[in-house]
């Protein structure tokens, strides 16, 4: 029996099959939304997942200012951040955020699902929001699958 057979193969740079995914937003519940998405950008819906190494594939989200929020979570939900300076807590709600930046909605709760390290930032560089249909990755021939089949 061969028992080199059993060597356990960790995907690296060279050896991740990195392919470019269509996600068309509109209408789709943000977190769920995201989850999938970080999962497809951090590759664990692949075979050769490696915690350690970048093998997602590259992500670009169509209409990412059109997610929906259930419930109250509009005028509820709030993001808080400091300024650094003596009383500089801030916080906005959902709503006046997607007012001031669409799609800074999607790229925060993508990026708090991502690791928290040089792995995530570079992870969040796969990431392409785009408020319309139109993007400019077409060179890349991406191909568009369906976020509510996608485990």
């Amino acid at each position: 029996m061969n028992t080199l057979s059993y060597k356990t193969v960790s995907a690296n740079k060279a050896t991740a099959n990195k392919e470019w995914v269509v996600v068309d937003a509109e209408g789709q519940p943000l977190g769920r939304l995201a989850s999938k998405v970080a999962k497809i950008l951090r590759g664990k819906h692949k075979t050769n997942f490696t915690p350690h190494a970048d093998c997602g594939d590259n992500v670009i989200v169509l209409n990412a200012g059109k997610i929906t929020l259930s419930g109250n979570k509009w005028a509820d939900k709030t993001y808080i951040w400091h300024t650094g300076y003596p009383g500089g807590q801030k916080s906005q709600t959902a709503e006046e955020l997607l007012k001031k930046d669409p799609m800074k909605v999607l790229e925060k709760s993508l990026k708090g699902m991502l690791p928290k390290n040089k792995l995530g930032s570079q992870l969040f560089k796969n990431l392409y929001l785009y408020e319309g249909t139109e993007h400019k990755h077409e060179a890349q021939q991406p191909k568009t699958i369906n976020i509510n089949e996608f485990k």
